[in-house]
């Protein structure tokens, strides 16, 4: 198994040690910090790597809320007949070049880079440490004894009786777990259209993913070394900025953010012009085509001259 999995322990451990070298001149080799920042340039890179998929995620995410009309279709005309409905669901999801599972894209992906640190953090963890990928024996042991908050960074929850430990470990499950549920609430309240919600199979998936992962991310999380730790929490703040920008920018149509981005657009075309702007021709033709010059003297008109009466003479 090892020996399958080398090439992923080499990559990861190849990251990590370079971008360790890298900061070691300003932090010291031993530093806690060198090391979980090595980590967090992991996640940026993996996460960067990660971007066409993502971009894949959220175009299958769409595809499938256009779809949600013809699937209930399908689950009322075969209500009665799973197996067909089925088939029918596949034989759409075929045409339009989409899959229902699209939203596990990004974590399935990343989940052999996560077995291969969690191997490899482990390794550094047991006494005498072992080393995984390119790592050498000087290296482990220096991460062996890199402290983050008073922690070893190899430190888990159940393998360790230090109290500095399961606090360290407790907020850091806590908040990977917290990261996990925010931005799946996001997605669901902001990013997604309105749906009937009954018998509707993308919303429950939706709602599955919201309080299953996070549960998933608690109870496991105990066995994570910090270092891993470390990793889920960052990439899932990652995942939190990255959906924010797209929702924000770019939203689904329907949805709530998209409504609010409309009325945002249209409250600042109603806006009364400032001073400098230039009017509309369209609506005030004649202030458009002499607009008035700030700072220039108005030049006074020329009255005209009243006619003087001319009293008539007197006779003599």
């Amino acid at each position: 198994m090892n020996s399958i999995l080398n090439p992923l322990y080499i990559a990861v451990s190849w990251v990590i040690i370079s971008i360790h070298r890298l900061i070691s001149p300003i932090f010291s080799p031993e530093s806690g910090v060198s090391w979980a920042l090595s980590i967090i340039g992991l996640v940026v890179l993996i996460r960067i790597m990660l971007i066409p998929l993502f971009v894949k995620q959220i175009k299958s995410q769409r595809a499938l809320t256009a779809l949600q009309p013809h699937l209930k279709a399908i689950q009322t005309k075969h209500k009665d007949d799973r197996q067909k409905q089925s088939e029918e669901m596949m034989k759409l999801y075929k045409e339009h070049k989409t899959n229902p599972l699209a939203s596990c894209f990004p974590i399935l992906a990343q989940a052999p880079i996560f077995f291969a640190l969690f191997t490899v953090l482990n390794g550094i963890g047991k006494k005498p440490p072992v080393a995984y990928g390119v790592l050498t024996e000087a290296d482990v042991v220096n991460a062996a004894h890199a402290t983050i908050f008073g922690a070893p960074i190899s430190a888990t929850f159940l393998g360790s009786t230090s109290g500095t430990v399961k606090l360290v470990t407790v907020f850091l499950i806590a908040f990977m777990s917290i990261t996990t549920f925010t931005t799946q609430r996001q997605l669901m309240m902001k990013g997604m259209p309105k749906m009937d919600s009954s018998n509707n199979m993308m919303l429950q998936q939706q709602k599955i993913m919201l309080y299953a992962f996070p549960l998933i991310f608690a109870v496991s999380g105990v066995n994570f070394p910090i270092g891993v730790l470390i990793y889920w929490s960052t990439t899932n703040l990652w995942t939190w900025g990255q959906q924010f920008y797209v929702i924000k920018r770019n939203p689904t149509p329907g949805s709530p953010a998209y409504t609010e981005l409309q009325a945002k657009r249209a409250r600042k075309s109603e806006l009364p012009l400032l001073e400098g702007d230039s009017p509309d021709p369209t609506t005030n033709p004649t202030e458009a085509e002499s607009p008035e010059i700030k700072g220039q003297r108005e030049q006074p008109k020329k009255q005209p001259k009243k006619k003087s009466k001319k009293k008539p003479k007197k006779k003599k």
